[in-house]
């Protein structure tokens, strides 16, 4: 079933709902009925005792009690009046006027039970209810006894009944009310669950949807909820895991091309010098060569690619080491300054054959560092081998050192623009000839000790003017 989330916020509503207006129904109903009683007990003590006030006040103008003459008259009066039923009795439950001639038809035995109880009570100054007598009228009625006075005396009992049918009705109207303001309030309150349950559901739809569409590896995908409040945030959290994703995906799409080039780069370097050798060889072997001087070139160009092909295979190790970060270097405290003279020095006899001078420059430069010797001196060895080789014939090479900075510049081919981005990445050679023999890994090497080592390299060229590497000392 759909939208399962829907219909279970729904029917926990309209359940709740339906218990409160159960409870305050029943609340309503009970307190509505008492008020309703309250009212007309109310209303009938405030008659009664006028009505006595008022017989009382008669009594004292005609000279007292009369049962034929004219206190009959003025009971029935009284009796329109009220709309009620009125009775006078006695101490001794006799009965001395009723408003509606009834006195002679009634014997004490027709009375009810407690009718004794209202009189006594009504005898010693005390009004008092009763609904005894509903039987005895033969229909639902509320009686109220209050006393009749005379002076201090009291000389009889006022016995108001009136019928509480019209209170009833007002009760059942209530409840009528009520019942049809509770089915109203529930089918408002449906239709209100409805529309507050969809759009508490609907971004958790969105949310599901997004989360499918990471599941397929469609990492566009996006919630496209913004709520201040605890869904916002789930919603804000797979955005974000959206984006991360996105970010993986295309980092090990980069790292498998790369992985890809690699095997592609180190199959045809490797390709290239064991075809030659193997083809020297074969030549050797087959005796296609006879001459001296020709056997001598094969043996040379044998030992040329071996060399090559050894090159290339500790240069694949070692940039395999220095990539692994559980490979430890000896790092001790040591002097820049020591470092790069020594790399200066050997690369000078490099650039003895093409005479090229290289410069050395210190100026306020005294750096000390943890690092590895040995590595570090590779590092510079490295880019002062690549000035050389890509350096004019009586070229320069100048090495400057200034505060945390070593500037090595050349005045060679220069490297162009698009190329720069590259030339850290391995395998990476530039289509020259100066870099025939070079095996596209010096630089990555290069870059990684400067990375375990906490330096910075920054690359700036020109094409046909030179190039220069800054090597950047963060402390």
């Amino acid at each position: 079933m759909k939208n399962k989330m829907v219909v279970k916020l729904i029917s926990y509503f309209f359940i709740t709902l339906l218990v409160f207006c159960l409870v305050i129904s029943v609340l309503f109903i009970t307190l509505f009925r008492k008020y309703i009683v309250d009212f007309y007990k109310a209303d009938m003590l405030k008659q009664a005792e006028a009505m006595s006030d008022s017989l009382t006040e008669y009594m004292g103008q005609t000279g007292g009690w009369n049962r034929q003459g004219g206190l009959k008259g003025y009971m029935r009066i009284l009796d329109e009046l009220s709309n009620g039923n009125i009775w006078i009795v006695d101490e001794n439950m006799d009965f001395l006027v009723s408003g509606r001639g009834m006195s002679g038809q009634i014997t004490y035995s027709d009375l009810p039970s407690n009718a004794e109880i209202l009189v006594q009570n009504a005898f010693k100054g005390e009004a008092s209810f009763s609904e005894e007598f509903s039987g005895f009228l033969d229909e639902p009625t509320l009686t109220v006894g209050v006393p009749i006075m005379e002076g201090d005396i009291i000389k009889g009992a006022l016995l108001l009944h009136t019928s509480i049918s019209g209170m009833t009705g007002s009760v059942r109207q209530g409840i009528s009310i009520m019942f049809l303001s509770t089915v109203l309030a529930l089918m408002i309150s449906v239709i209100i669950g409805i529309i507050l349950s969809l759009s508490f559901t609907r971004p958790l739809k969105k949310m599901k949807n997004t989360a499918l569409a990471l599941a397929r590896k469609d990492y566009s995908a996006k919630t496209g909820v913004v709520q201040n409040d605890e869904i916002g945030q789930l919603a804000y959290t797979i955005d974000e895991l959206s984006i991360q994703l996105d970010a993986a995906s295309k980092e090990s799409e980069r790292l498998a091309k790369m992985k890809q080039d690699f095997m592609t780069n180190i199959s045809h370097e490797l390709k290239t010098p064991v075809t030659v050798i193997r083809g020297s060889a074969e030549a050797l072997v087959d005796k296609v060569v006879n001459d001296p001087v020709q056997i001598e070139q094969y043996h040379k160009q044998i030992l040329n690619d071996s060399i090559m092909l050894q090159r290339l295979v500790e240069d694949l190790l070692e940039l395999s080491r220095l990539q692994n970060m559980d490979f430890s270097m000896s790092k001790q405290r040591i002097l820049i300054n020591d470092i790069i003279s020594d790399a200066v020095h050997s690369s000078s006899h490099i650039a003895k054959p093409k005479n090229i001078n290289i410069n050395l420059f210190m100026e306020d430069f005294n750096v000390e560092m943890e690092g590895d010797y040995a590595r570090l001196r590779q590092m510079f060895v490295i880019v002062l081998d690549n000035a050389v080789k890509f350096s004019n014939q009586g070229s320069k090479i100048e090495v400057m050192c200034s505060k945390n900075t070593i500037v090595i510049k050349d005045y060679g081919c220069g490297i162009s623009r698009k190329d720069i981005p590259y030339i850290f990445e391995r395998f990476y050679k530039m289509n020259n000839e100066a870099n025939r023999t070079g095996t596209g890994l010096g630089l990555a090497i290069a870059k990684q000790i400067a990375n375990r080592h906490n330096i910075e390299i920054l690359v700036n060229s020109n094409e046909g003017i030179g190039t220069e590497f800054t090597f950047v000392f963060n402390k």
